[in-house]
């Protein structure tokens, strides 16, 4: 079967139609693979974990390659999955983690606090890691992967004006969180 014509949306349909993973559902792989891992490298922030996530991404597709509707595109269902979870799996790692380092936490932070007006070089995903993980998502896909506010609302099942105010409302945190200091 010669895939390298047929649009997403017609794959998605014949990958519906097929038994099993056959040549459909493995062209979809091949074309969403680098994009899929793409996306969960900028959300979890590793290469181990965004390859974790892209698989988990990947069973989930397989799982429920019934239920696309045609919606919207099928590029933007696929990556709403990837989105989902890769929250997810940032959200159980978050609460893991808190358990295990609260009190490290506690006492570098105690220390670091003291030195937070000396030279202090932060980086972008450290200006992330203050949003919640949805308007980490999005302003993500919104700036490093050039998503219109139309792919966003889609995606995560807001109206275009709710997503523009989410980003706005991101990007003022952020730039209230870590003020420009021109020095």
């Amino acid at each position: 079967m010669d895939t390298t014509n047929q649009s997403d949306e017609q794959l998605a349909a014949e990958a519906a139609r097929e038994g099993s993973d056959g040549p459909a559902f493995q062209s979809l792989l091949e074309r969403f693979r680098q994009p899929v891992w793409r996306i969960c490298y900028r959300l979890m922030g590793n290469e181990t974990d965004a390859t974790d996530a892209a698989q988990d991404v990947f069973v989930r597709l397989f799982l429920n390659r019934k239920k696309f509707e045609g919606r919207s595109k099928y590029s933007t269902w696929v990556h709403g999955i990837a989105i989902r979870t890769c929250l997810t799996l940032r959200r159980s790692r978050s609460r893991r983690r808190k358990h295990e380092i609260a009190d490290h936490e506690l006492l570098k932070h105690d220390r670091s606090s003291k030195q937070s007006n000396q030279a202090l070089s932060l980086d972008l995903m450290t200006m992330l890691d203050t949003l919640n993980e949805q308007d980490r998502a999005m302003l993500i896909l919104k700036h490093a992967e050039s998503y219109s506010y139309e792919e966003l609302a889609d995606i995560f099942g807001l109206s275009i004006s709710g997503c523009k105010m989410r980003v706005s409302r991101a990007r003022k945190q952020i730039q209230k969180a870590f003020p420009r200091t021109d020095s």
